[in-house]
C-alpha cells in the first residue's frame, strides 16, 4: 500500500510541527506514514514547491509558521493545489491575542531560544555545584569566573546566583595552610574575584553558624585573631592575583552579583581592545 506522506514546515527549526505530525500518524498506522520536515521556511517560493510536490501524493502538510505573510500564501496556494493542510500556531496566537490584548512578536525560533538559554543555565549550574569550595582545581580555567575568599563570604551562593545568570562560576576558599591552586594564576586578572569581609562581621557570622552545628563559640574557627589571620592571607594572595576585590560585609548576593558582572563587562571590553595583556 502507498505510502503517506506529512509534510511539517516551519520557518524555525521545526520540531513542533513534527512532533504534532507524529502523535497524529500515531493514532492510525504509523508504518504508513512518511514524515518529512521542512525547516526554515522563508519564502512563498518554497512553500510552493512543497505543495506542488504534496498535490501530486497522498499528503497532508501541517506548520508553525509565524509569519502572516507566509500563512497567507500557505492558505492561498493550498486552496490553488487541492492540499489539506493545517495551521498549528496560527489560531494559537490569534486566540491569545484576542483574550489579552497583547501583541505577538510573530518571531521565528523563539521557543529554541528559550529552551537554548534554559540548558545553558542548567550547565552553569551543575558546572557551580562540580566546582564549589575549591573540589577540582582543573575547573577553574573553565570557569567564566572564579571567585575566592575566606570561609563565610558568601562565595557558593553568589556562585549559584551567578549560575542563574548561565556563568560558570568556580570558587575558592583560602586558608593560609594551604597554597592556593596554580590555576588561579593563569587566568586573566579581571575572571578571579577577591570577596573579604569586615573581620567582626565574620565572626558574628561564623559564631552563628557554629551554633547552628551545636558547637560552642569559642572554637578557632570563629576567633578573631584567627579572622584576621585569614583575612590578611586572602589579601595578599589577592594582592598577587592583582585581581578586583569586592567588600561584602554589608551587600546582599544580589548588590555583589552585579558588581560581579560589571568587572567582568569591563574586563571583557578591555580584553578585547588590548587582547596581548588577557593572560598573565
Amino acid at each position: 500500500m502507498q505510502q503517506s506522506i506529512i509534510y511539517a514546515l516551519s520557518d524555525s527549526i521545526g520540531e513542533t510541527a513534527e512532533l504534532v505530525a507524529r502523535a497524529t500518524a500515531s493514532q492510525f498506522d504509523l508504518s504508513r506514514f512518511d514524515i518529512i520536515r521542512v525547516p526554515y521556511i522563508n519564502s512563498v517560493r518554497q512553500i510552493e514547491e512543497v505543495l506542488k510536490t504534496a498535490a501530486s501524493t497522498r499528503s497532508v502538510v501541517c506548520h508553525t509558521l509565524v509569519s502572516t505573510k507566509l500563512r497567507a500564501a500557505m492558505a492561498e496556494l493550498a486552496k490553488e493545489y487541492d492540499v489539506a493542510t493545517i495551521d498549528i500556531m496560527g489560531p494559537m496566537i490569534q486566540a491569545v491575542q484576542q483574550a489579552t490584548d497583547l501583541t505577538p512578536k510573530l518571531q521565528p525560533g523563539l521557543m529554541h531560544k528559550l529552551d537554548q538559554e534554559y540548558f545553558r543555565r542548567v550547565e552553569a549550574v551543575e558546572f557551580a555545584v562540580k566546582y564549589d569550595d575549591g573540589k577540582n582545581p582543573w575547573g577553574i580555567p573553565k570557569a567564566d569566573v572564579v571567585l575566592i575568599g575566606v570561609s563565610r563570604t558568601s562565595k557558593t551562593p553568589l556562585a549559584m546566583y551567578l549560575a542563574h545568570k548561565r556563568l560558570k562560576v568556580a570558587n575558592v576558599p583560602l586558608v593560609p595552610e594551604v597554597p592556593p591552586p596554580q590555576e588561579l594564576f593563569q587566568m586573566p586578572s579581571y575572571r578571579v574575584v577577591g570577596l573579604i569581609i569586615n573581620p567582626y562581621k565574620l565572626n558574628e557570622i561564623r559564631a552563628e553558624r557554629l551554633r547552628t552545628m551545636g558547637l560552642g563559640p569559642d572554637a578557632s574557627y570563629a576567633n578573631i585573631d584567627r579572622i584576621n589571620e585569614e583575612l590578611e592571607h586572602a589579601k595578599r594572595i589577592m594582592h598577587r592575583l592583582h585581581c578586583p576585590v569586592i567588600d561584602v560585609s554589608n551587600k546582599a548576593i544580589e548588590e555583589t552579583a552585579n558588581k560581579v558582572l560589571e568587572i567582568l563587562q569591563k574586563g571583557s571590553q578591555k580584553a578585547e581592545q588590548h587582547p596581548c595583556q588577557e593572560g598573565k
